[in-house]
């Protein structure tokens, strides 16, 4: 090997900085295990807190804690982990296009354009992005986009003019759609970078207008969802009195009477005579439940809404939160409105914030809509600057500063309100937050404080939104991630455990096969190791539990260079050539090099298609696959050659075999394509009894696909699954559990409101899950402690997801391109490398053969194995690795076919294809073996989380060793005439 010198000094270097990467990763565990110490002396449920203001404080401190580095470089520089292995929460967010258009249209009331804004959605096809569709519902309605009342506004005229048709509007409003989306990404970092939590990730998605957002180590995951979808619109109105509404509501309870269906069930108000306060009987009585059979409900209104009693009061009445729609509703009714006087015919009704003392109740308020497009006085885009605080009774608020001109409107507002004796609202995302009167005139200086039923860390995360600015449009959660840190830590141990023992096995197996060769190969594979988290380190990659299959999964792939090295060395010892002669032969293009190459290049080609088309732990598998590809091709041919050459140069004997195996798999003569027949009968009963168990039974598609929530939640003791399902039915009217692992664990599946918007549903969902589940869970869990996140959680939600129809569609669409692509281009690879269209379809049909079986025994076994067997992106990621796998496999065969294939030869092409099948058969099985040993050791080990995602490699890579055998050479070798044969030996004699 020349520039032997050279070769080892990089090497040096490569493993140096690799340690030295590395260390970063050791030295930051150690700080975060002295913040969880100390943060282990205070009480439970603040220690998170706690934990990340003493690693806050040490970050802001900037001092040295190893050699020239800060905390925050050591913990920029170390190995991340993924939410699986951490625990927190991985979200995308679709900013709202369509809030984004109508806005740029300065909200017209354009009947036309709202119906076109509408169209769009229900017209919007797979990966299609809105913008797209909107313009293509555009124009044929015909809807002149520069119009005055759309995008030829005031607000737009200097780039928009009145004759510009809509071909020129549309860029114009692409680049203003794309600005809006980049300010939500602004907005949503200034939020993330105040809330505190270490690391986090946020990156937009393309053009899609979507928000990807990592928060590792978040638990307070009802918070955390609220803070990242709220809009944090502020605008603060002048409110209605009671007395001035009154009238109005008892007009609409008459209307309503006539017309609402009576119900058996009704809320039996409770009036206390010895009540002095009025408000607080109207709430007690609303509180107080009482079901009377005999009466039937006679105020379809007042039943639902306890009106204020008191006059000049600015709060109206009380309801309870699963009465608000239909109350709204009633409100919204047209005949209802026609009843409104023209004292009021402005105004809007809106919900106050739940109170944490009176849990399920809120208050009803009437603001005064202002000139013609019924605006509020003062938005919130007048705020500079806001602060936590607490107000004069003690009580925690936020303090906002105004800018000049909004002084000046607070002044005037504050004034006009004081004057007549009514209430400002202060309405944040169309939610009324305080409603303080104003008694002293005119407040000057633009200071003005929201106050009411705060906790500290309510007006924290208040605060903050408004510090950061209101997104320009809503943002849905529409995929969610929620991993416990309890999980994760399980996780850890389990990949770890697997990834000793997978190791272990291997270091083990290529002793006994190769001796002494062997030995070496180990070390190699130890500089491997080192070499992938290195380089996982150095990238600043994300090591998930995928992630640590995947290198599990390298060790087994890593020794298949060495053994085609090892075993066309063995060949070349046969043949009468020296030690050293055989060594430097296997090193050469015409010995192994050809074949790792291609082999390499094929597995490399699937898993760079999975890294661009996955997405978290995914990703993380696909990442941990390419590094580890490249480094095991690296260390098998540099660092494994450095020790065979340091052997040889002292004279040590080295025979690439043991006593025990030096005669295996010698002379081998078995007539492969003589059973071919056999294997295609076989091949195909297998492949019919897939397709119709694939027709008839199906697949059991998880929520990636068919959209929907999962919930991994943990109970004291063993529960029946189709008990719980009963009881869940009975809340939610669709749902699904099934034991996950333990039979104290169950995964529950529901799609209910997966596809409804705003920040309260996961919220309601969850309250739903747990009233459902309430008699299985201890008596003493709290709603908080069942959905929230903390170390050491043995009982509640482990974890959760969420995927809407939405994204279901287009993680479905790119699963299916990722699949077709890498077929397609590891057909082209190989007929380009092959230059025979043959080789190129027998390895694509053989991988269609295996992923079409891998997908029977999935839809056959999915109702009948004790673990989840769910068509996912995890399985989408198996499918390419067992593509990848098998092409490897393949690809081995077809160059010993391709390198016997000698002009001279006085053997036939069937023969020359038996040969190669038989001297390639030892490489097969080792690889093969060793690699099922690893993931055996995977599937036994690793977790209930990753089992069915490892059992799909494991079933591949049986089929796909089978395929390339009797498969993949087979169709190649019956389809390509003597003629062909004949003239491709020609071919590669002249080259």
């Amino acid at each position: 090997m020349q520039n032997k010198g050279l070769i080892k000094f990089f090497a040096i270097i490569f493993a140096v900085v690799c340690i030295y990467q590395l260390s970063f990763t050791f030295v930051a565990n150690g700080i975060e295990e002295d913040a969880k110490t100390f943060a282990s002396k205070f009480p439970k449920e603040i220690q998170t807190q706690k934990e990340v203001s003493y690693l806050d404080s040490l970050a802001k401190s900037k001092e040295k804690v190893f050699l020239w580095n800060t905390y925050d470089e050591v913990r920029n520089n170390q190995i991340n982990k993924g939410l699986d292995l951490e625990g927190g929460l991985n979200v995308i967010l679709q900013i709202s296009v369509k809030d984004i258009l109508f806005g740029l249209a300065n909200e017209t009331t354009n009947k036309d354009f709202l119906k076109v804004l509408e169209e769009a959605k229900r017209n919007q096809r797979g990966n299609q992005d809105y913008i797209d569709a909107f313009f293509e519902a555009a124009n044929k309605a015909n809807l002149k986009l520069a119009s005055v009342d759309i995008f030829g506004n005031r607000n737009l005229d200097e780039v928009i003019k009145f004759d510009m048709t809509n071909a020129q509007v549309e860029p114009i409003i692409k680049q203003k759609v794309t600005e809006s989306v980049e300010s939500a990404f602004g907005v949503l970092r200034k939020r993330i970078d105040q809330f505190g939590v270490t690391q986090p990730n946020i990156q937009m998605l393309g053009n899609s207008g979507r928000i990807l957002v990592e928060l590792p180590g978040a638990k307070d995951v009802d918070r955390i969802k609220n803070l990242l979808q709220g809009t944090a619109k502020l605008e603060f109105w002048e409110t209605y009195k009671i007395d001035e509404v009154f009238n109005y509501f008892v007009s609409a309870n008459e209307i309503l009477k006539k017309t609402e269906v009576a119900t058996k069930e009704v809320n039996e108000v409770v009036q206390d005579s010895t009540q002095k306060d009025s408000t607080a009987t109207d709430l007690d009585a609303l509180l107080t439940d009482k079901e009377d059979s005999t009466k039937v409900q006679v105020n379809p209104l007042f039943d639902k809404l306890q009106v204020t009693q008191q006059e000049g009061f600015s709060i109206l009445g009380y309801a309870k939160v699963s009465d608000t729609a239909t109350i709204g509703g009633y409100l919204r009714r047209k005949d209802v409105k026609r009843t409104l006087p023209n004292a009021i015919s402005n105004v809007k009704f809106v919900w106050g914030k739940e109170n944490e003392k009176t849990p399920g109740i809120v208050e009803l308020y009437a603001l005064k809509r202002n000139g013609k497009d019924g605006k509020a006085p003062i938005s919130g885009g007048v705020i500079v600057d806001a602060t936590d605080t607490f107000d004069q009774l003690g009580k925690p608020a936020v303090s906002m500063q105004m800018d000049g001109a909004g002084s000046r409107d607070w002044e005037k507002l504050t004034g006009k309100v004081s004057q007549q004796g009514n209430a400002i609202a202060i309405v944040l995302d169309n939610i009324v937050y305080s409603a303080p009167g104003v008694s002293k005139g005119a407040i000057t200086g633009g200071r003005s404080e929201i106050s009411g039923s705060f906790t500290v860390t309510e007006t924290k995360d208040l605060a903050n939104v408004l510090r950061a600015g209101k997104l320009p449009a809503k943002a849905d959660i529409v995929q969610s991630e929620v991993v416990g840190p309890s999980l994760g830590k399980e996780a850890v141990d389990n990949g770890f455990l697997s990834f000793i023992i997978g190791f272990t096995l291997v270091l083990l197996w290529m002793v006994v096969y190769y001796g002494k060769a062997g030995f070496y190969a180990n070390l190699a594979l130890l500089v491997n190791i080192l070499f992938i988290f290195g380089a996982l380190a150095s990238f600043g990659a994300v090591l998930t539990l995928p992630g640590i299959a995947g290198i599990v999964l390298t060790i087994g792939m890593a020794v298949d260079a060495n053994v085609i090295i090892y075993e066309r060395a063995k060949e070349e010892l046969d043949s009468g050539k020296t030690v050293e002669e055989a060594v430097n032969y296997s090193y050469t293009w015409k010995g192994a090099m050809s074949s790792i190459v291609d082999a390499n290049v094929t597995t490399f080609i699937t898993a760079l298609i999975l890294f661009i088309l996955g997405t978290g732990p995914i990703k993380g598998f696909a990442t941990t696959l390419l590094i580890g590809i490249l480094t095991s091709l690296v260390t098998a041919v540099f660092i494994t050659r450095i020790f065979l050459d340091w052997s040889l140069s002292r004279n040590e004997k080295i025979a690439f075999s043991t006593s025990v195996t030096k005669n295996w798999f010698k002379n081998l003569n078995f007539d492969f394509l003589g059973k071919r027949k056999i294997a295609y009968i076989v091949s195909t009963i297998l492949i019919v009894l897939s397709l119709f168990s694939l027709v008839t039974k199906g697949l059991n598609y998880g929520v990636d696909f068919v959209g929907g929530r999962t919930y991994q939640v943990r109970f004291e003791k063993p529960v029946s699954a189709p008990e719980v399902t009963k009881d869940l039915v009975a809340v939610f009217e669709s749902a699904e559990a099934k034991i996950y692992g333990n039979d104290n664990q169950l995964k529950i599946t529901t799609k209910y409101k997966v596809d409804e918007e705003g920040e309260g549903v996961d919220k309601e969902v969850n309250n739903m899950l747990f009233k459902g589940l309430k008699k299985y869970l201890p008596a003493d869990l709290t709603y908080d402690k069942f959905v929230n996140l903390y170390e050491g959680k043995q009982v509640g939600i482990m974890s959760s997801s969420k995927v809407s129809g939405t994204i279901s569609k287009d993680i479905k669409t790119n699963s299916l391109w990722a699949v077709l692509g890498s077929l397609l281009v590891v057909f082209l690879y190989l007929m380009v490398s092959f230059r025979k269209w043959q080789f190129g379809l027998g390895a694509v049909v053989a991988v269609a053969h295996d992923v079409i079986i891998v997908l029977g025994i999935f839809s056959f076994f999915y109702t009948i194995l004790p673990f989840n067997m769910e068509i996912d992106q995890a399985f989408i990621a198996a499918i390419l690795t067992v593509i990848g796998y098998s092409l490897n496999d393949t690809v081995i065969v077809f160059d010993r076919v391709r390198e016997y294939l000698d002009y001279n030869s006085s053997s036939d092409f069937k023969a020359l294809v038996n040969k190669a099948l038989n001297s390639t058969l030892s490489r097969t099985i080792n690889t093969s073996a060793t690699t099922l040993v690893v993931l055996v050791a995977i599937f036994i080990f690793g977790g209930e989380t990753i089992r069915g995602f490892v059992f799909a490699i494991l079933v591949g890579i049986l089929v796909g060793t089978y395929s390339s055998l009797f498969v993949a050479t087979p169709v190649m070798n019956d389809t390509m005439s003597k003629k062909e044969a004949k003239k491709m030996a020609e071919f590669k004699k002249e080259a």
